[in-house]
């Protein structure tokens, strides 16, 4: 008796052709090599797409937005009023509205 049959394992077939279709089977689940390039550059291109999103989360969506810079003023003073001192006003490249920001811009 073989140890095979005890375990319920099967012993591979020494045919030839029945090498090549265990070897077809297998390659076929890896998911082939050929589109690996493509596969990269979609999971890429998804990776940069959730980069931007958080961004546009940060810098944008999760800030007041203020319709002009007199009013984005009017929210600088009154944060100021209340105790929150060095806020900036810029404009957003994404919404085109005006936000405060603590972060000290250069300006040169």
């Amino acid at each position: 008796m073989s140890c095979g049959f005890l375990f319920g394992l099967s012993m591979g077939s020494k045919k030839p052709s029945a090498k090549a279709k265990q070897l077809e089977e297998f390659r076929s689940q890896l998911g082939g090599m050929d589109d690996i390039f493509a596969r990269e550059e979609r999971r890429s291109e998804a990776d940069a797409a959730k980069r931007d999103a958080a961004q546009l989360q940060k810098s944008c969506l999760s800030k007041n937005r203020y319709a002009s810079y007199a009013e984005a003023q009017d929210a600088q003073a009154a944060c100021a009023e209340h105790g929150t001192t060095g806020l900036h006003i810029y404009k957003c490249p994404h919404c085109h509205g005006w936000h405060l920001t603590s972060h000290p811009w250069d300006k040169d």
